[in-house]
């Protein structure tokens, strides 16, 4: 699968524009790609929640989970839904709210230099073989499009606010997402 962007833009992707973003202080400093997990409610798939919560658009009544979330403005770049579509709400050259307070190799404010990709799942939910295969796509055209961008520079947004966020969690295979990375295949 060979994904393109058009202005900051993935074609493939089903595009939504979320409120929850605005310029990043150097819209050419892109040099972190930093993967989450989510689902609403949590542990359900399947639904639209998750998008009306990127789009301030979540119905706070509909489950009691979601009276927490009330006031909550967050976004990503990308979802990647369990079935592997992949929807856009921010553009990459724009900053998307993902990851709250946090920071990686001395930098701290990482939405201000990052890529947001949301999986839906939870921290101990096997990601399916669509996920892996569209993950590894979107992250195979975020390189080629932004050379700030390289693979040693791929975490977890545990690993950028250790002891307050967890995902992707345990269920993320790391070894198996870099091995397909590296291997280059059209169809991982």
């Amino acid at each position: 699968m060979t994904l393109t962007f058009t202005a900051h833009w993935l074609d493939q992707a089903l595009q939504r524009r979320s409120p929850n973003a605005n310029e990043r202080p150097d819209p050419a400093d892109l040099s972190l790609i930093v993967i989450h997990n989510i689902s609403l409610p949590p542990g359900q798939f399947g639904g639209e929640d998750v998008e009306r919560l990127f789009l301030n658009q979540l119905d706070h009544s509909a489950d009691p989970y979601f009276a927490g979330l009330r006031g909550l403005e967050v976004s990503a770049h990308f979802y990647i839904r369990r079935h592997g579509d992949i929807r856009q709400y921010v553009a990459c050259d724009r900053r998307a709210w993902h990851a709250g307070q946090s920071s990686w190799q001395g930098r701290s404010g990482c939405n201000d230099f990052s890529i947001g990709i949301e999986l839906e799942g939870t921290d101990h939910t096997p990601y399916t073989n669509a996920q892996y295969r569209s993950v590894v796509a979107l992250v195979r055209a975020l390189l080629l499009q932004y050379p700030t961008l390289s693979e040693q520079a791929i975490v977890g947004h545990s690993d950028i606010a250790p002891g307050r966020k967890t995902d992707p969690g345990a269920a993320f295979d790391w070894p198996r997402f870099h091995g397909l990375l590296a291997a280059k295949e059209e169809n991982p």
